[in-house]
């Protein structure tokens, strides 16, 4: 079964993605911010992690580089509701450093499926 891990540190953003992934058959664990994300990859690998861009402690960015450099290839789907930077350009920052899909929120359910669909190359 293919595993997402959603990184994100708001708890209902984190709810809705873990609801949407299981009904559409993933296996889902959850991080509250980044420095636990790369904790939980380490520990056993996701197939595709959705991070959160604006997020306390260790953001999103940060998380998705320090991913990258210790799991090359490793499948990032980031996301962003805003914040004191436009949130177009911090997706744009996202896609150059790496993250093989961004979405803006809010997101449907279906385009959450989509991306990680796409992100395995199963859509």
């Amino acid at each position: 079964m293919t595993r997402v891990l959603v990184v994100d540190d708001d708890d209902d953003v984190r709810a809705a993605l873990r609801k949407t992934l299981l009904t559409a058959g993933f296996e889902v664990e959850e991080a509250a911010d980044g420095a636990a994300a790369i904790g939980l990859h380490q520990a056993n690998p996701a197939d595709v992690l959705i991070v959160d861009i604006y997020m306390p402690g260790m953001d999103g960015i940060e998380a998705m580089v320090r991913l990258m450099v210790e799991h090359p290839g490793v499948k990032i789907v980031a996301i962003s509701g805003g914040g004191f930077r436009d949130q177009e350009d911090v997706l744009k920052t996202a896609a150059r450093l790496g993250a093989v899909r961004t979405i803006r929120k809010p997101f449907t359910p279906a385009e959450v499926v989509t991306a990680v669909r796409e992100s395995l190359g199963t859509s």
